[in-house]
C-alpha cells in the first residue's frame, strides 16, 4: 500500500456501509463515511443476524455488543395461518452454532447500528453529506455533496440503498421494481403479550396471499412483526408511511388469535413498500463499486438483505488488501460475490410465491415438502449460506480445504 494508505468513500451509513468502513479501516485503509442524513439510523426494526454474518462481526470484536441485545431463537417454525399448525420446526441457537462455529441472532436494527458506530472513530463518520455526484480521473475519484464540500478518493463505494445515487451515476437512471407486497412492521413490549406466552423462536405464518412474521429483539424486551400482504400497486410518495393498526388488522380477519393480538397490541405501525432490482450483470466502473441493497436488493424471505451487505464489506475489504491494483481488486470483489448473491435474490422472490399459496393442491405439496425438512427455510437447506466466510477469497477457500481435506489424510499440510 506504500506510505500513504489508500483512501476509501463509504457513501451511505448503514449497517452495510459502517461494516464496510469498520473492515476497511482494521485491514489499514484511510476510510471515511459520508451519509445523508443528519445522524445514523436504520429503518425498520428486527433483523436477522445468521452466522455467516455473526463470525464477521465476532472477528471485529463486536460479541459482547451482539450478545448483550441480540436473542438466539431456538428454531424457525412456520405455522398455518388459520389453525397455527407447525409446517416446519427449523433448530436454531446451539445446533447452528454447534454446526457453523457462531450464533443466530434476532436483532432490533438501531443496535446493531449503534455497536458498528461505537467502534469507528468519529473523524471518520460524517452526517448531513447528500452525495450529489462525482468525477472519475485515472488515479481517484471527485466526489461532491449538496452541503459544498468535496473530497477526491482512491476509491469509492455505494452503499446508499436501493435508491442508490452511486448506482445511478455509475449505470444511468433507473426505477426499483415494486414486487406487489407491502409490510406492516411494528414492535410491541413483550410484558403486553406476556399472556401468549410466547416461544423464542422466529415464527413465520404462511396464508394465501400473504404471511406474517414475529420473533423477540431487543433482549427479549420487545417483539418485532412484519405482516406481508400482496397489493396491485404503492401509489404513495414515500415507501415507507405510517399505517395503521385498524388497516393491518382488517387484512388478518379470519388469521389465528395470536397474530392477531400481536398486531393489536402495538402503539404505532410502519407500511413499507417492498421493492427489489433484478440482478445486476456488473457492479464496479473503474475505482467505483457497490454494496448491499444499492448491488442487490432482495425481497426480506430469506433474511439474508443485512447479512449480505455485511458479507460485502468483508470481502471488498480483503480484495483491496490483497491487490494494490483498484480496478482489479473491484472486479475481484464483484466476482466473489455477484453469483451468491444473485442466488440469494432469486432465492427471496421464490419464497413470496411459496408463502403466499392459495390453500388447495399446491399448498398442500409445499406443506409436505416442508415436514420433510427440504425446503430453503430448513436446517439442511441453508448450510451452503451459513458456513460462507466472505473474508475468504475464493482461492484462499479453496486452498484452505485442500489443506484440512489433506491433514485428513494424513499428509503433511
Amino acid at each position: 500500500m506504500g506510505d500513504k494508505p489508500l483512501s476509501v468513500a463509504v457513501i451511505g451509513g448503514g449497517i452495510g456501509g459502517l461494516t464496510a468502513a469498520f473492515c476497511l479501516l482494521r485491514a489499514g485503509f484511510d476510510v471515511h463515511v459520508y451519509e445523508q442524513a443528519g445522524r445514523l439510523s436504520e429503518v425498520g426494526a428486527g433483523i436477522q443476524v445468521s452466522p455467516n454474518a455473526s463470525r464477521l462481526l465476532h472477528r471485529l470484536g463486536l460479541a459482547d455488543a451482539l450478545a448483550a441485545t441480540g436473542v438466539k431463537p431456538l428454531a424457525w417454525h412456520q405455522r398455518r395461518w388459520d389453525d397455527g399448525r407447525t409446517l416446519l420446526r427449523a433448530p436454531l441457537a446451539e445446533a447452528l452454532e454447534a454446526t457453523y462455529g457462531f450464533p443466530h441472532y434476532q436483532m432490533h436494527r438501531a443496535d446493531l447500528l449503534a455497536a458498528l458506530a461505537a467502534e469507528l472513530p468519529a473523524s471518520r463518520v460524517h452526517t448531513g453529506h447528500r452525495l450529489t455526484g462525482f468525477t472519475a480521473r485515472a488515479d481517484a475519484i471527485s466526489v461532491t455533496f449538496a452541503n459544498g464540500r468535496s473530497a477526491d478518493v482512491g476509491v469509492l463505494v455505494g452503499a446508499d440503498g436501493i435508491h442508490s445515487a452511486v448506482r445511478q451515476g455509475l449505470f444511468g437512471a433507473d426505477r426499483a421494481r415494486f414486487t406487489g407486497c407491502v409490510a406492516y412492521r411494528g414492535v410491541v413490549p413483550a410484558d403486553r403479550l406476556r399472556h401468549l406466552e410466547l416461544e423464542v423462536t422466529a415464527q413465520i405464518w404462511l396464508g394465501p396471499g400473504q404471511h406474517f412474521v414475529h420473533y423477540f429483539i431487543s433482549g427479549k424486551r420487545l417483539v418485532n412483526f412484519v405482516a406481508v400482504i400482496e397489493q396491485d400497486r404503492w401509489t404513495r410518495e414515500s415507501w415507507t408511511d405510517r399505517g395503521s393498526i385498524a388497516d393491518a388488522l382488517g387484512a388478518y380477519q379470519g388469521w389465528h388469535p395470536q397474530v392477531r393480538e400481536i398486531i393489536g397490541a402495538a402503539d404505532e405501525t410502519y407500511v413499507w413498500a417492498l421493492f427489489d432490482r433484478p440482478p445486476l450483470p456488473r457492479w464496479s466502473a473503474g475505482r467505483v463499486t457497490l454494496l448491499g441493497d444499492a448491488a442487490h436488493a432482495m425481497l426480506p424471505f430469506m433474511a439474508q438483505g443485512a447479512a449480505q451487505a455485511i458479507e460485502d464489506g468483508a470481502t471488498l475489504a480483503e480484495c483491496l488488501r490483497q491487490d494494490r491494483a483498484v480496478e482489479a481488486a473491484l472486479r475481484r470483489y464483484e466476482g466473489e460475490r455477484l453469483a451468491r448473491t444473485s442466488r440469494l435474490q432469486e432465492m427471496s422472490a421464490g419464497n413470496k410465491t411459496r408463502f403466499h399459496l392459495p390453500d388447495g393442491p399446491a399448498q398442500r405439496d409445499r406443506d409436505r415438502q416442508l415436514a420433510a425438512g427440504g425446503q430453503a427455510w430448513s436446517f439442511n437447506g441453508l448450510g451452503w449460506v451459513y458456513e460462507h466466510d466472505a473474508a475468504l477469497l475464493n482461492r484462499d477457500r479453496d486452498d484452505q480445504q485442500m489443506s484440512i481435506g489433506s491433514a485428513a489424510n494424513g499428509r503433511p499440510t
